[in-house]
């Protein structure tokens, strides 16, 4: 496991407990839904990006909007893999990996 998987799976668990202890477990949880919250987190970046990307987060003033909300796709996913065992930091190590021996454009003219 190398140090970027650990580190990840330390705060995924992190995460994970504290949504757990907010309530968000307390009910059996919808896989399809848990995945449109995430993607609702990609749709509010992209009205930052529409309205104003260089706006500051009022509630973490020392982030641009931009990048909080970004952040919470994170979360939402750290949390959804936590409640179901996924290791998504060992994904994304496998996944660069593989990404590095694809062609440029993984070889598509667009």
């Amino acid at each position: 496991m190398t140090d970027f998987e650990l580190v990840f799976l330390r705060w995924q668990e992190a995460v994970h407990q504290n949504a757990k202890a907010k309530g968000w477990w307390d009910d059996e949880r919808n896989d399809g839904e848990a995945i449109a919250l995430m993607h609702s987190e990609l749709s509010e970046a992209l009205e930052v990006l529409r309205k104003d990307p260089e706006a500051m987060d009022e509630k973490c003033p020392k982030f641009k909007a931009l990048e909080v909300e970004l952040a919470d796709v994170i979360i939402r996913i750290m949390d959804f893999a936590g409640g179901n065992q996924l290791d998504i930091g060992g994904a994304i190590v496998a996944k660069h990996q593989y990404n590095q021996t694809r062609p440029h454009k993984h070889g598509k003219k667009f």
